[in-house]
């Protein structure tokens, strides 16, 4: 296995792989943005502007790639630009395919987004899950994560029903 950088330009050459791959992750449960059914062209649409983001600089893409080659999950970094901020960064949408959960990739995919925050000289990481059965609460809780709070009926779970976030940070060390 693989887990590396994604550019913009590897994201628009393997876009599809992408967009199936976030077709997995809500069709699955993960609460990451999106309600089920996923609307046509909504998933293309939404990888260009990651591209957009990772080409400006203010985005990072990780993708974890199989022996053979195939996208197994990604996860993104959202750097803070705002001269009061610049010290942070938000984990978003942190995707694995449902057939190559519980083998620690998921775990793995953060330890790659912490390195490159650290490289970023980030040293605050945040991110929000559901609380409900589209959440990962333990997961990042188990990854050193703190509960900062929530909020109730934050988003909708892909199924459409409301519920409360949890909102984690992470002090990192920035050497």
């Amino acid at each position: 296995m693989q887990i590396v950088p994604v550019s913009s330009a590897q994201l628009l050459a393997r876009r599809p792989e992408f967009e199936l791959l976030l077709a997995d992750a809500v069709g699955h449960g993960a609460s990451i943005g999106f309600l089920l059914p996923l609307e046509p062209g909504e998933a293309a649409a939404y990888w260009r502007g990651v591209a957009a983001q990772v080409e400006a600089g203010g985005k990072v893409l990780i993708g974890a790639f199989g022996a053979d080659g195939s996208l197994l999950g990604c996860g993104q970094l959202a750097l803070e630009p705002r001269a009061n901020g610049r010290h942070r960064a938000e984990v978003q949408k942190l995707m694995v395919r449902h057939d190559a959960r519980g083998r620690g990739l998921g775990a793995a995919i953060m330890r790659a987004l912490e390195a490159e925050a650290r490289r970023a000289q980030r040293s605050l990481l945040f991110l929000d899950t559901s609380v409900g059965a589209g959440g990962a609460v333990r997961f990042y809780e188990k990854l050193g994560y703190t509960l900062a709070g929530g909020i109730p009926d934050y988003a909708r779970d892909p199924d459409g029903a409301f519920a409360a976030n949890a909102i984690f940070y992470k002090r990192l060390p920035v050497t």
